[in-house]
């Protein structure tokens, strides 16, 4: 590769994190890689309000590129700007002409570029060329050069070579800790539990049993909701306030401010394991007192009943916070920055992604 090596990347959202969790993940990502001298162009659809709600106004470690995606001719059109890109990147769920960018991106392979999918939602992706042997990317994912991955550790690995890929490497979750640490409590954030995250379909059920279950249980507790999503067909629980979405400037008060903090895996995650949620990273920077859901692979992460509490339904929530004291919640907190700091940053990650890369 060149000394100064030019990305394009095709994704979701570099400048907002409405309806679009891979966010944080992209930035802390791409602005590591900058440090190594990268030179990263992020093209993103002007697509579900995600500009009326940004978060970031002015980008120093990327480009940020928003175009018109109603027409398949508009996106044909932005395409042929990466054709002199010395790597080209289209990650998964983009949400606007997915299966265009993912075909024609292809057709831009050369003797001088890599042409890699990025998948933030391998699990599904995974599930759906499984279950249906007609999926159009059944017959792509052999042609990139490179398939990276979210998480999902050995599972979507193995998975990922036997449709053919020629290397898949997961690149997992990691801490920014210029954006995500420890800050003073809010009054806004105040409650015993607080979960952060968008309604989605396979992780609403889990949210309703992880989250609404301890909360009808533990009335004198008080329970907070934040994300897009759960305001049409929520229980009214006296005991349970609903913030809406959450700009990512305010996510080290809500995470510093709980008593403990709520990691819900999705459905199809959880399943595979080993796929880390952006949001544990990020409650961990902040030194809050992580409660997951039981997933496999947790422990190469965070340690069990040192660095978090692990919980397999939402009675043993229930039983974790009623047994919590605000010095276990602390220390707890602590041990957990701590371990994320010495060996998951997005600067490690980075270093890793960029061996691959030389």
């Amino acid at each position: 590769m060149p000394e100064k090596c030019r990305i394009d990347f095709y994704g979701s959202s570099l400048v907002s994190a409405y309806w679009n969790g891979a966010a944080t993940y992209y930035r802390g990502i791409i602005k590591e890689l900058n440090k190594l001298g990268y030179q990263v162009k992020f093209y993103e659809p002007d697509a579900f309000n995600r500009q009326k709600h940004r978060d970031i106004k002015d980008l120093t470690y990327a480009e940020s590129i928003i175009y018109q995606a109603q027409k398949e001719d508009e996106v044909r059109t932005i395409l042929k700007k990466s054709v002199d890109a010395d790597i080209i990147i289209k990650a998964s769920g983009v949400g606007v002409f997915d299966r265009l960018l993912e075909e024609e991106v292809l057709k831009l392979k050369s003797q001088k570029n890599l042409v890699i999918f990025w998948d933030v939602d391998a699990p599904a992706t995974l599930d759906r060329m499984q279950n249906n042997p007609d999926d159009y990317f059944r017959s792509l994912v052999s042609q990139y050069d490179l398939i990276l991955t979210y998480g999902g550790g050995k599972p979507v690995v193995d998975k990922y070579l036997s449709f053919g890929a020629k290397k898949c490497v997961p690149i997992y979750n990691a801490l920014d800790a210029e954006t995500h640490y420890p800050v003073a409590r809010s009054n806004k954030f105040k409650s015993d539990l607080a979960f952060l995250g968008n309604r989605m379909p396979d992780r609403e059920k889990r949210v309703f049993e992880f989250f609404f279950k301890p909360a009808q249980k533990l009335a004198h507790k008080k329970f907070l909701l934040g994300g897009s999503g759960w305001d049409i067909n929520t229980p009214f629980l006296s005991n349970l306030e609903y913030v809406g979405h959450v700009y990512t400037a305010e996510h080290n008060a809500f995470n510093c401010t709980p008593l403990a903090i709520l990691n819900i895996s999705r459905e199809s995650m959880a399943s595979f394991g080993f796929s880390p949620a952006t949001r544990l990273f990020e409650a961990a920077g902040a030194g809050a007192c992580i409660i997951t859901d039981k997933w496999q692979g947790i422990e190469n992460f965070l340690e069990p009943e040192k660095e978090c509490f692990i919980a397999e339904d939402g009675e043993q929530v229930a039983d974790i916070l009623s047994h919590l004291t605000p010095d276990i919640a602390k220390r707890t907190g602590l041990n957990a920055l701590r371990r994320i700091l010495s060996e998951h940053t997005y600067s490690k990650r980075a270093a890793e992604l960029d061996r691959l890369l030389i």
